[in-house]
């Protein structure tokens, strides 16, 4: 059995998870806490990051390996950016160390679009393009990678060309809670609605212009014609995501249709809106897609 070689670790504004690998690029143990970089920065990212490390016993010696907000201007150490348009290798170039460390720790850097009209960041997401596109990456990709900022990319030839971020979880968590559709949604259960959230998903990509309207129709349509709070849930969801696909597949689309990185509920929901649209879909996990990245990121910085 392979000793552990490295510890990967995706840390992000609200989440943290780390895995200690082995040099075949197993798993030997993992853990997930909600200690994300808000929580870390209060009770310190050295502290948070020993906890983790004494919990799966990694030795005093085995180097770690970090992406995401981590690497933040806010975070623990700044990492900096990788300019588009990005080559994915040069991210692995970049890695910033963690001074005053006894071990060897690196924080990979994030991507930043400089153009006036469009400027946009991402920190994380870079680390799961490159595990699920690979450094050897050739022809054009359109990647979509949702969450509370989901990210859409462009990839030619393993270079980030474009991207762009969608706010559609956070706004989702806003308007269910903060706003009138809050009693629409409220007391829903577990139960999905597919039919609910397809039909909102097409009514948002056909007309993104009345996306206020539309939201506020999983509230009147409750009133005047029935349904459940789980069924509004749905509405809702879906008329964000819809809102979120008619800008991100307005462009061309690949003739081997959009790669999508997701995991769970999210991977699920996403999957049934492209498929509400006839548009191909080529899923990869989202955990999946980080770990590889890390492991291509640590092969290339600490194999001699």
């Amino acid at each position: 059995m392979n000793g552990p070689a490295y510890v990967a670790v995706d840390w992000g504004t609200s989440s943290f998870r780390l895995w200690l690998i082995d040099r075949a690029g197993q798993v030997l143990a993992e853990r997930r806490s909600g200690e994300g970089m808000l929580a870390a920065a209060k009770a310190g990212f050295a502290a948070v990051l020993q906890s983790h490390l004494a919990a799966v016993e990694a030795p005093d010696h085995l180097p770690v390996l970090v992406c995401g907000m981590a690497g933040a201007r806010t975070g623990w150490v700044e990492a900096g950016y990788v300019d588009t348009p990005a080559p994915l290798p040069a991210i692995l170039k970049q890695a910033a160390r963690v001074p005053g460390e006894a071990r060897d720790i690196r924080i990979l850097p994030g991507i930043a679009q400089r153009e006036v009209t469009s400027p946009d960041v991402m920190r994380g997401e870079e680390t799961q393009l490159l595990g699920a596109l690979g450094l050897d990456a050739t022809g054009e990709a359109l990647v979509c990678m949702p969450g509370t900022h989901s990210k859409w990319v462009r990839v030619k030839d393993g270079t980030v060309e474009h991207f762009s971020t969608f706010m559609t979880g956070e706004l989702f968590s806003v308007v269910s809670r903060e706003t009138i559709l809050s009693l629409a949604v409220a007391g829903a259960d577990e139960a999905e609605d597919i039919a609910s959230f397809k039909a909102a998903v097409t009514a948002a990509y056909e007309a993104p212009a009345f996306a206020a309207n539309l939201l506020f129709g999983a509230r009147s349509r409750q009133l005047l014609f029935g349904g459940t709070p789980a069924a509004a849930r749905e509405a809702l969801s879906g008329t964000l995501i819809g809102v979120e696909l008619a800008a991100g597949l307005s462009g061309a689309v690949p003739e081997a249709g959009v790669t999508l990185v997701a995991s769970g509920r999210l991977a699920m929901l996403y999957r049934l809106a492209f498929d509400a649209l006839s548009v191909a879909v080529a899923p990869i996990d989202a955990d999946e897609a980080v770990r590889r990245g890390l492991s291509m990121a640590a092969a290339a910085i600490w194999t001699k």
